[in-house]
Order: structure tokens, then C-alpha cells, then sequence
């Protein structure tokens, strides 16, 4: 049997928009329900897919780039006021 790089190596891109849906709505396009084990097979071969052949950003689970929005903007201070006497 191939392995694993061998088997994503020859999926095309209309195999692998068919993966992408089954693993998105849970159904082959006959209609037949995927089982837990084709689920993550399906998904590890479309990530495989697209780490091959699509740019980062177009990934699946690509969130961009991240920065903290407390870096940016102070956190107001809601239980005390900056002129109380204690």
C-alpha cells in the first residue's frame, strides 16, 4: 500500500473540494454520513492537501496574524478612580 505522501500526492483538486465539504457537513455526496475515522482521515488529508498546495493565508484554521488588543489600548480601571484617597 502507499503511504501516506504518496496518497496526497495524487489527489486532485476536485477530490480534495469533495474531501473539504464531506469533513464540513459530515456526509459523503452520495449522502452517506462519515463515520469518526473518516472524519479525521478526511480532515489530516485536506490539510495535507492544502500545506502542499496553498499559500498560508488560504489554509485551513489560518487566522492571520495575531497581537494582543491590550497591547494596543489600556485597560480602564472600572473599580477605582485614579484621584481616590485610600
Amino acid at each position: 500500500m502507499s503511504s501516506f505522501a504518496q496518497l496526497i500526492s495524487n489527489i486532485t483538486q476536485d477530490v480534495y473540494e469533495s474531501l473539504k465539504l464531506a469533513v464540513e457537513i459530515g456526509k459523503w455526496p452520495d449522502g452517506r454520513k462519515l463515520t469518526q475515522e473518516q472524519k479525521e482521515l478526511s480532515l489530516q488529508a485536506v490539510i495535507a492537501w492544502e500545506l502542499k498546495n496553498l499559500p498560508e493565508e488560504e489554509r485551513t484554521g489560518y487566522m492571520g496574524p495575531q497581537e494582543c488588543s491590550s497591547k494596543s489600548e489600556p485597560i480602564p480601571n472600572l473599580l477605582f478612580k485614579s484621584n481616590t484617597v485610600h
